[in-house]
């Protein structure tokens, strides 16, 4: 493609490694601050136990059997997968499993779509951050490069 300012390529050419590298460090580092909460017993957010209401939406929404069982799952999903994405270690194992989760949350957000009606947009839109991330991998900055080998 041509650019409209040719001088810019190098700049542009610099920085795409960097930009996919930042946007799955940020998508990792914020899936951990829903999920370390979660892990530690503590408050997040307007939610005393993140862990409890997320146990109550698994057995009393989804009726789902093993909520607490789900629950822990989802904790270590968002806590130490969250820092495997950050890290770029796995990714294309952590993603996928990222974009069921984001799902059902869109399933259970829906019909309403914005955001501040407590719709599905934000978690949609993360659907898709994490399929571009399970079908790049990790990318030249990350675990998985330094020891040569991805899933």
């Amino acid at each position: 493609m041509q650019l409209i300012f040719p001088r810019l390529r190098s700049v542009y050419e610099r920085l795409e490694p960097l930009s996919y590298a930042l946007l799955r460090i940020a998508f990792g580092l914020m899936l951990m601050t829903h999920g370390i909460p979660k892990l530690l017993g503590r408050s997040h957010g307007s939610m005393a136990d993140p862990m409890a209401g997320s146990v109550n939406l698994i057995a009393n929404v989804l009726h789902l059997p093993a909520a607490p069982l789900i629950g822990w799952f989802i904790a270590l999903l968002e806590g130490v997968g969250g820092l495997m994405l950050a890290l770029g270690f796995l990714t294309r194992i952590v993603a996928p499993m990222v974009v069921v989760q984001m799902l059902v949350i869109c399933y259970l957000l829906a019909p309403t779509f914005p955001w501040i009606d407590r719709g599905y947009e934000y978690p949609l839109m993360l659907v898709f951050a994490a399929l571009c991330i399970a079908a790049r991998g990790s990318g030249p900055a990350s675990v998985d490069a330094r020891l040569g080998r991805e899933f």
